[in-house]
């Protein structure tokens, strides 16, 4: 009997290590796959359905925000078939939007269920099943976590029925044309090809190609789901985001009206309707006719906006480098024309026969009239609706109209009201100089909202024209100059003589200063929040004050080499370290220190978080210079890993080809952990496993003191082998 449990004793004790181990390996997003329908003929069109159930407290981002904020879009990669075609991208039924305060960008997930939805056409008859790869990330806002996923979906089995036809987008015959990885440098050719992965991709759409051998596609994740019919989840649709939208169009539209273009003709038009021929009512429901004009017209110039481009075209605008470019080269000259340097009109020929239409009377002469306005108030508002529909082409379809219709609300109530109570005419103030100064004020806006579309193509394709620090240097440049203009220290040409400074001329001063005044910790590092979503993230500076910045870089031994994928991956703080494990481990070794690795992620909110608070305290930041090799190692990352390093793992029985996979791999088989952050104290001599680290890892820690103590446990326990082995 002794015997029989002192057998179960360590077995028993083994057994609940490995439950342990395992448990750590979460799971929070669970999937299943499914068809639109059975059965279908050739040249239909069906829905390939994802549906998620999703934990509580947790989140599955969705597919439509931009892949280059930092969290992992749900993604399909389908493997080549001549039986089927995509159909457009991936669309989120259901998804819910939030700006997320860490990565400073819009993000759309799912709570608790969620759907996918991929939309292929069928090409040849007979039974059918799909295969697909799907890649997805699922967060908590409860510590932060966040958990990478991969999982193989079976679509089907399908009846097809019909002649086979061919497809609308001929696959490629050869491989296709390579992905660039976040430096720009091409893939090699033997790498599967990822439609959404290119940059250079003029449109979300996945069109199948792939090299000979049996490649993926994968369809990225980057348009706004506006299936009404389906079945969606809990999740409301984003009515929040478009009513914000529609108040800011509403106050661009009070803005409009106190331009030059469109101040004086207020008392003139108002006139016309009160002090006819017609009975006041009558005057009253001309004005009204007059104003609802208005709306229709620039409500139609939305809906215009929206077809025209359609959903692609919308998305296209928001990620694509050339319409960013051209938005931010019309930004630039509608912000100079507002300055003085030029007139922006319309064909003066077309604004004539429009005006000779409004003569004619009636109501027809009513619509005209409106339309008149909006011709020749173009001058002063062109520039600000083209700053609404450029806002809102980085949004929903509805958008743009929804824009329109705020804008133009706003824009006709004057006229409206004025013509039901035209006592109020009396206290409206004179036109004058003030309209000019107006104009320029919004000329300064305008060519600081440019830098920003300058700002989205330059992130998204590392060009590294618009950093941090120059983009803030050029803002205060041009909000110093504001306030110096509204304190007339200079004059602009279409400028009136200033002979006194105005009371509220003075308080523009004020927040123009102000807003520069702010704007100036941001040189030194500073986050600035208040304007997370306009400025560029936070990565080398130029100046620094912060904590440490005085410790001199701790550069790499001259025996190290210089670090694999450092073109496009750093360090925070200036820390010099490797992003390869086998590069760490040689560099540890000729140093004689143990490997500090940071599980990490760039959709990882509470990574960034430990750097930006605890890393950064000097404590820890000595350490980790001093110490310890630094290795980070991104289980997101994209970057193709050469082909001869491809490797099929013994964990999960995949192949791995990217830098990501191989990292997450070696942290679900080595650690059995799969969120981010986790830190690892391994001695380089060691394999990198749990059984030969030199102490227990941790994962997101915000207690400096607690990291310290890990920190130096481990290099304790280092020196202690390291004098161990000496003897």
């Amino acid at each position: 009997m002794l015997l029989r449990k002192t057998i179960l004793l360590p077995l028993l004790l083994v057994l609940l290590t490995a439950l342990g181990a395992v448990a750590q390996i979460l799971t929070p997003t669970k999937l299943s796959a499914a068809v639109s329908q059975p059965a279908a003929k050739v040249g239909e069109e069906i829905d390939l359905i994802v549906n998620a159930r999703i934990d509580d407290k947790w989140h599955l981002y969705a597919t439509d925000f931009d892949p280059d904020l930092g969290p992992v879009p749900f993604t399909f990669s389908f493997t080549k078939s001549s039986a089927y075609e995509l159909v457009g991208p991936p669309k989120s039924v259901g998804s819910q939007k939030h700006f997320d305060e860490i990565f400073k960008g819009d993000v759309t997930y799912f709570v608790k269920t969620g759907q996918i939805k991929q939309r292929i056409r069928l090409l040849q008859p007979g039974a059918l099943t799909i295969k697909a790869d799907v890649e997805f990330q699922s967060c908590t806002d409860v510590d932060g976590r966040c958990i990478p996923g991969e999982e193989a979906l079976s679509f089907g089995p399908l009846q097809v029925t019909g002649t086979a036809i061919a497809p609308t987008a001929t696959p490629a015959t050869g491989p296709a044309a390579p992905p660039k990885t976040p430096d720009g440098a091409a893939l090699t050719p033997e790498a599967p090809a990822t439609a959404a992965a290119s940059p250079d991709t003029a449109a979300p759409a996945a069109a199948i190609v792939a090299p000979d051998s049996a490649a993926a596609v994968r369809a990225a994740a980057m348009e706004p789901a506006d299936d009404a019919g389906a079945a969606a989840g809990p999740a409301e649709p984003e009515k929040e985001g478009l009513w914000a939208f529609a108040f800011g169009a509403f106050l661009f539209g009070l803005g409009a009206l106190i331009t030059p273009c469109v101040f004086p003709l207020i008392p003139m038009t108002v006139s016309y309707f009160t002090s006819g021929s017609d009975s006041r009512q009558r005057g009253i429901f001309k004005a009204v006719v007059y104003g609802l004009s208005i709306i229709f017209i620039y409500v139609v110039v939305g809906l215009l906006v929206t077809v025209l481009l359609g959903a692609d075209g919308l998305n296209l605008i928001s990620t694509h480098w050339l319409p960013n470019l051209i938005f931010f080269a019309v930004f630039v000259v509608f912000g100079l024309s507002f300055l003085g340097l030029f007139e922006i009109t319309l064909p003066h020929g077309m604004v004539n026969k429009i005006d000779a239409q409004a003569d004619k009377g009636g109501w027809g002469g009513v619509f005209f009239m409106a339309l008149t306005l909006v011709v020749v108030s173009f001058s002063c508002t062109g520039p600000i609706v083209a700053t609404i529909l450029t806002m809102a082409a980085q949004g929903q379809r509805l958008t743009p109209i929804i824009g329109m219709l705020g804008f133009s609300l706003a824009f006709a109530l004057p006229f409206t009201l004025f013509a039901i109570f035209p006592a109020w005419l009396k206290s409206l103030p004179r036109s004058g100089g003030w309209l000019n100064t107006v104009k320029v004020v919004l000329g300064f806006v305008e060519l600081m909202l440019a830098l920003k579309f300058l700002s989205m193509a330059d992130l998204a394709y590392h060009w590294n024209l618009l950093p941090r620090d120059i983009y803030l240097v050029l803002w205060i440049a041009l909000s110093g100059l504001l306030g110096l203009y509204l304190l007339g220290r200079f004059k602009l040409s279409h400028d009136s003589d200033l002979t006194h400074l105005s009371v509220g001329r003075l308080l523009m001063a004020v927040l123009a200063f102000s807003f520069m005044t702010y704007l100036v910790p941001g040189l030194f590092g500073a986050p600035l929040p208040l304007l997370a979503g306009y400025l560029p993230p936070q990565s080398r500076n130029d100046f620094s004050l912060s904590a440490g910045a005085g410790l001199p870089a701790a550069l790499p031994d001259t025996q190290c080499e210089a670090p694999r994928y450092g073109e496009f991956l750093e360090l925070p703080h200036g820390l010099q370290g490797f992003f390869d494990l086998e590069q760490a481990q040689r560099c540890a070794k000729a140093q004689n220190k143990p490997i500090f690795i940071d599980f990490t992620g760039h959709a990882c909110v509470n990574c960034r978080k430990m750097e930006a608070t605890v890393w950064k305290d000097p404590q820890v930041l000595k350490r980790l210079r001093d110490d310890f090799v630094v290795v980070a190692l991104y289980v997101d990352d994209k970057a193709p890993l050469p082909k001869s390093e491809w490797y099929t793992s013994t964990f999960d029985n995949k192949e791995k080809t990217t830098l990501g996979k191989k990292n997450a791999d070696l942290q679900l088989s080595g650690f059995n952990v799969n969120a981010q952050p986790y830190y690892v104290l391994l001695d380089p001599n060691a394999p990198a496993d749990l059984q030969h680290v030199l102490t227990t890892p941790i994962a997101y820690e915000p207690d400096v003191e607690a990291f310290v103590k890990f920190l130096d446990n481990g290099l304790a326990r280092f020196r202690q082998q390291q004098a161990a082995a000496g003897k």
